[in-house]
């Protein structure tokens, strides 16, 4: 996700999608060490958006 795309979800909107995508990551990590992915990269792209999402509620926080 873009971080315009984030900046444009409600607070809770973002937490929900941030649950979903860390579930969706340790998924990831879990069926790569049984058969790899056909695109390892994915796992980093994940990670990265959970930093994006992760980042965006933080600064919410201190905008407050």
């Amino acid at each position: 996700m873009k971080s315009k795309e984030l900046k444009e979800l409600a607070d809770k909107d973002l937490r929900e999608k941030l649950e979903q995508t860390v579930e969706a990551l340790n998924n990831m990590k879990l069926n790569h060490q049984v058969t790899p992915l056909e695109n390892p990269m994915q796992i980093r792209a994940t990670r990265r958006d959970i930093a994006r999402m992760k980042t965006e509620l933080r600064q919410r926080e201190l905008g407050k």
